[in-house]
């Protein structure tokens, strides 16, 4: 592959989070957006327009010769289809979180990928940002000794409230551990290591919910999937962690996560953000001490993890936020409902190594130099 000619990328989905990713992957030199497409041929042309690039239709994208990579920003019900056209293109796959719905979907994906020689990748790459890579270095660094426990907590009222068009978070594919919880199980096996077990119970507080957004004001909202859920993760590693992801929350105040070593704590900022704050507090300190981020990338770079990907093909390496990791993360959350259903553990059987940690001045390694 030419080391000096950025990689092509193609977008196939130009809702709302689109424009997230075309800002942030200016900032990267190895890679340059060609086209984007959506079955809305006007929203293509709109953001084509807005962003320099060409409007195609799905089949054109994936015939044009200066694509390597087709970034999937389709919705998720659709996440694995257009990920197997986009293989069968002979182009690589980078998709928005969760890689598929179902389970069975994301086996599927990473074997036609294997068995073709491309490469997955799959958000969040949040765990990229200054926050998270600082937070890595200091587990990494042996002062809070050996992470034994955790807790990670995300409690919200849910999204209808704000949300121009909510529903969907009630349906299959939604709820808060398939919309929020891959935020914080990556982050966690970013820097933990791979999850070997999970205990739950998952429950919903209502079977309908009443939209008060502006643009949805009163409209009821069948609620099918789980809207709190309750969990132990056991870790390879050893660590436990107590994990609890709800959309039945009218109000609370823990931190997002906090991990506990035997040496000390330390607090993990928002998972969903690239910043900060971090802070510990270690044997024989009397109160928390918050601390500078020492990495770059603290503002919204989405994008981040199809640059390392692009990166990686260039170095031949394997990429950060991989299909194999994303493919963990929704064995996971789909253990949840299984464990509460059973009332038993659920062993995860995917295998997924621990994401190598960011040099510490990524610029040039990321932007192929």
């Amino acid at each position: 592959m030419n080391q000096r000619k950025p990689i092509g990328v193609g977008i196939i989905g130009c809702g709302k989070i689109s424009q997230a990713y075309f800002i942030g992957i200016r900032l990267f030199q190895g890679i340059r957006i060609v086209a984007c497409a959506d079955l809305n041929a006007v929203a293509a042309e709109a953001k084509a327009a807005e962003n320099g690039c060409q409007a195609l239709g799905v089949d054109a994208l994936l015939d044009h010769p200066d694509i390597d990579i087709v970034l999937n920003l389709t919705i998720p019900a659709a996440h694995a289809e257009v990920s197997r056209r986009i293989l069968e293109a002979g182009m690589h796959v980078y998709s928005e979180k969760p890689l598929t719905v179902d389970l069975e979907d994301a086996r599927a994906v990473l074997e036609k990928a294997a068995a073709r020689g491309l490469r997955v990748g799959c958000a969040p790459d949040t765990f990229f940002g200054a926050g998270i890579q600082t937070c890595r270095e200091w587990v990494d660094s042996g002062e809070l000794g050996r992470i034994t426990s955790g807790t990670a907590f995300l409690l919200s009222a849910g999204p209808e409230s704000w949300h121009p068009n909510p529903g969907f978070y009630y349906l299959k594919g939604g709820g808060p551990v398939f919309d929020m919880a891959p935020y914080y199980l990556t982050a966690l096996v970013y820097l933990l290591g791979p999850i070997q077990s999970v205990s739950a119970v998952t429950t919903k507080a209502h079977t309908e919910r009443t939209a008060t957004s502006e643009a949805r004001m009163g409209e009821k909202l069948p609620v099918e999937v789980n809207t709190h859920a309750s969990a132990t993760l056991v870790f390879e590693s050893g660590a436990v962690i107590t994990a609890v992801f709800s959309f039945d929350v009218l109000a609370a105040d823990h931190s997002p996560i906090q991990l506990y070593g035997t040496e000390g704590s330390i607090k993990i900022p928002d998972p969903n953000t690239f910043g900060g704050p971090v802070a510990t507090c270690l044997r024989g300190d009397r109160e928390w001490t918050e601390h500078p981020l020492t990495r770059p990338y603290s503002e919204n770079t989405r994008g981040i993890g199809l640059a390392d990907m692009a990166a990686a093909l260039r170095q031949d390496r394997p990429h950060r936020a991989s299909g194999t990791l994303a493919a963990h993360v929704l064995e996971v959350m789909h253990a949840f409902d299984r464990s509460s259903e059973s009332g038993r553990r659920v062993a995860i059987q995917s295998c997924s190594e621990q994401p190598a940690a960011l040099p510490y001045d990524p610029e040039a390694d990321l932007n192929g130099a």
